[in-house]
């Protein structure tokens, strides 16, 4: 494994978020194992556009794969009351696949911006094309025929043009899928839905900017997006593996982070780009045992004097006192919560 800057660290030494010298590293790399890249003290938006936007365009990372699962020991964590959360049965635990569409539509479409026009207005374009919407159909049709062959297919085709074309597609493409159920959902009643029933949903697929949206939405739900990894996939298979939640630039360097969204997208790196199914599923359930034995992080450790505490410590950049305050309430720091992970795996 060979490391290389990007993002904020990049634009310290290179005074570029994505330097030439790491493009070098990963067009000779079998699969890219991401951190996150953002940063407040830089211009806005400067290392998502030019770091994470970049890197996705130049190798046309297409496919965006975010699982939300919900673990069963976690459930009281979840924003939603357990019922909404249990099946008939009354287990807790399920997962909720996010197919979406990464390099089209509004974030990468024809835009005015308000410096063009002194302020006075701003559009972004969400164009797609018929080959954009049939590649992330069938990676959606995939992984639903692999899972439980029901696919919610999300757009907005009441109102806008690009998702009228989209259900069309989704309907033409869905005949290649017979053993797959097709469900066309517009997306604000998606987004109700996943807030308040989320059970209903297995794979869910939809276009950018909606992916964006539904996907955050549907972390929440777990209780933390320090929970939760994610795919970006090109044509070609390769592959980009990355935690869904980016950066919290105001735990830096306090130790405190929940590292296991990035532990499980090394996790979906082997299965997606090195086929090693054993080794990745190795990892997921030694994330899931040492979880069930109350294996916690701050932000998913349910403890509400905890969280107030350490509001002080972490506005004055102050670890010593973090620490400290994870030791008194019983929570796991960074590394205490890998090395658990790790022991689950011997």
């Amino acid at each position: 494994m060979l490391f290389r800057s990007v993002g904020g660290a990049a634009y310290d030494k290179f005074k570029h978020p994505l330097p030439p010298e790491t493009l070098k590293i990963t067009d000779a790399s079998d699969a890219i194992l991401f951190g996150s890249v953002g940063r407040d003290d830089l211009p806005q938006g400067l290392v998502e556009k030019e770091g994470l936007l970049a890197i996705r365009k130049y190798y046309g990372f297409f496919a965006n794969l975010r699982p939300a699962t919900i673990y069963s020991p976690l459930a009281e964590a979840s924003s939603l009351k357990k019922e909404r959360l249990t099946d008939d049965q009354g287990h807790a635990g399920f997962e909720l696949l996010t197919v979406r569409e990464l390099t089209g539509g509004a974030y990468f479409g024809d835009r005015v911006t308000m410096e063009e026009t002194g302020g006075k207005y701003a559009s972004d374009c969400m164009k797609y094309s018929r080959e954009e919407i049939v590649r992330i159909l069938k990676v959606g049709f995939e992984a639903a025929r692999k899972r439980k062959k029901v696919l919610h297919s999300i757009d907005k085709a009441n109102v806008l043009d690009s998702s009228k074309l989209w259900r069309s597609i989704a309907i033409e493409v869905g005949k290649e899928y017979p053993d797959v159920k097709l469900v066309h959902q517009y997306v604000d009643n998606a987004a109700m839905q996943i807030a308040t029933w989320p059970r209903q949903f297995d794979v869910i697929v939809t276009e950018n900017l909606f992916g964006d949206i539904l996907s955050d939405l549907s972390a929440a739900i777990t209780g933390s997006l320090g929970l939760l990894p994610s795919a970006s996939i090109n044509e070609k298979g390769f592959g980009m593996y990355e935690p869904s939640g980016g950066t919290a630039p105001d735990l830096m360097g306090l130790g405190i982070v929940n590292p296991i969204a990035q532990i499980r997208s090394a996790a979906m790196m082997l299965s997606y780009s090195f086929k090693l199914e054993k080794e990745s599923q190795a990892i997921e359930n030694a994330v899931a045992k040492a979880l069930e034995k109350g294996a916690r992080t701050i932000d998913i450790c349910g403890k509400k004097e905890a969280y107030e505490k350490i509001r002080g410590p972490i506005a004055q950049k102050d670890k010593k006192a973090a620490q400290s305050i994870l030791k008194e309430f019983n929570i796991l720091n960074t590394e205490q919560i890998a090395d658990r992970i790790i022991e689950e795996m011997k």
